[in-house]
């Protein structure tokens, strides 16, 4: 698909999430005003970071499989990327809620963040050599702190249920993404800032990256709704 391939992508990612966001029993466009909010806010954060791996050399685009267009040195199908992803991971976030209504991981919040935030912690302080893995390790442990001190339990369950399923279309569209289906990957990675570990053509740490940005926009999209909620109760 030559210059077009990591804008196929992005479509392929939105495509269906946002054709059934009208379906009736999943309402999940008229939950957009708590979740483009949460998209911003968040993208805004990743895409600083992002601009500022690019500028130092952690990571690099490749132009055969890019339109051209860039702003801030990001092509704008990376731009697109922090908006297409996580709106569908969003609405798998939301699918699950309505087909499963028991929150069957709940019990696992607690330990789960136990456990993830050291172990993150630990590597990051064993990796300083290498950014990526450090840096996003401890934003991974920090992410899922905030997420704690905040909410405590109440959404973890259902997180990370979506997690567990978003790692599917996860592996596909980043394994396209870094060569797995083509000679050369879209998003050229150095390997002396990562651990070397990949799944498929995936560095091991993107699923982490993953994680970050499922779990800021799951809180904040959370948050905004629990305020539209609030406010209608005060109304009353």
């Amino acid at each position: 698909m030559g210059n077009y391939l990591y804008l196929a992508v992005n479509l392929f990612a939105i495509s269906f999430p946002l054709i059934r966001s009208f379906e009736p029993k999943i309402n999940f466009a008229r939950k957009w005003y708590a979740l483009f909010p949460a998209l911003v806010i968040t993208a805004i954060f990743f895409l600083v970071w992002d601009h500022w791996f690019t500028v130092i050399g952690i990571w690099e685009f490749n132009p055969n499989y890019l339109l051209g267009i860039y702003l801030f040195k990001l092509p704008i199908e990376e731009w697109l990327f922090f908006f297409t992803v996580p709106f569908a991971c969003v609405f798998i976030y939301e699918v699950l809620i309505y087909f499963f209504p028991k929150d069957i991981f709940r019990p696992v919040g607690r330990p789960f963040v136990l456990v993830l935030i050291p172990i993150l912690l630990l590597l990051a302080f064993l990796n300083l050599d290498k950014l990526y893995t450090s840096v996003n390790f401890f934003v991974g442990a920090f992410a899922l702190a905030i997420h704690w001190l905040i909410f405590k339990d109440k959404f973890l369950g259902r997180f990370i249920f979506a997690y567990l399923v978003h790692l599917i279309p996860f592996i596909i569209c980043n394994g396209i993404l870094t060569g797995g289906l083509t000679e050369e990957p879209v998003v050229i990675y150095n390997n002396a800032e990562n651990l070397g570990i990949r799944i498929w053509t995936v560095p091991i740490e993107d699923t982490i990256y993953s994680m970050t940005l499922l779990l800021m926009n799951v809180s904040l999209f959370e948050y905004f709704r629990s305020r539209k909620t609030i406010q209608q109760t005060k109304s009353y």
